[in-house]
């Protein structure tokens, strides 16, 4: 076998790198959504903490990598100067499209969806989404759940608002961590 097959192998099916827009969840449901986190996926509680991909995943794939930050400010600070703080509120958990993966979503109308769709406005330059915009927070991703931890997962509620007051953006070059 040719080195070059090799190097196709090993590293063809990686995505090429993006920035994504993300939104943490602090306070009392972040840190609730972390114990959670914890208990049924270490991997991810260590990972990242617990968020929402406003940008990266679903409605518009990943900012082009090399956008420089000069840009990134001048397209999303006026967008995040003219709206408010969003208080939202979880939705019941859910395993996401036939997967391991469960999450709690958002309603994805309202001010997220204007936040949303206002960046996906703003003229940066994005990658194709692999979904409809779907904004939720991660519960499980990583580890294959038993049925009855699946139950469990999905019998929990968090009646806490989240808030969300800061956008961060992280140029990932996935399945890597983001930097």
């Amino acid at each position: 076998m040719s080195s070059s097959i090799d190097f196709e192998l090993s590293e063809g099916w990686r995505k090429p790198p993006g920035i994504f827009i993300i939104a943490e969840v602090d306070g009392v449901a972040g840190e609730r959504i972390r114990e959670i986190q914890q208990a049924y996926d270490p991997k991810l509680a260590r990972a990242l903490p617990p968020h929402i991909t406003i940008a990266g995943s679903s409605g518009v794939g990943p900012i082009m990598a090399d956008t420089a930050v000069a840009e990134l400010r001048h397209r999303l600070e006026p967008i995040c100067q003219s709206m408010e703080p969003l208080e939202l509120t979880l939705q019941p958990p859910h395993r996401f499209m036939q997967t391991d993966i469960v999450v709690l979503p958002l309603d994805p109308n309202g001010p997220i969806r204007e936040l949303h769709e206002r960046i996906a406005g703003s003229g940066l330059r994005f990658a194709q989404a692999k979904f409809s915009f779907t904004p939720h927070v991660t519960l499980s991703f990583y580890r294959t759940l038993e049925p009855a931890t699946v139950k469990q997962l999905l019998s929990l509620r968090l009646d806490v608002p989240i808030h969300i007051t800061t956008l961060t953006c992280s140029l990932t070059n996935e399945p890597m961590p983001p930097r």
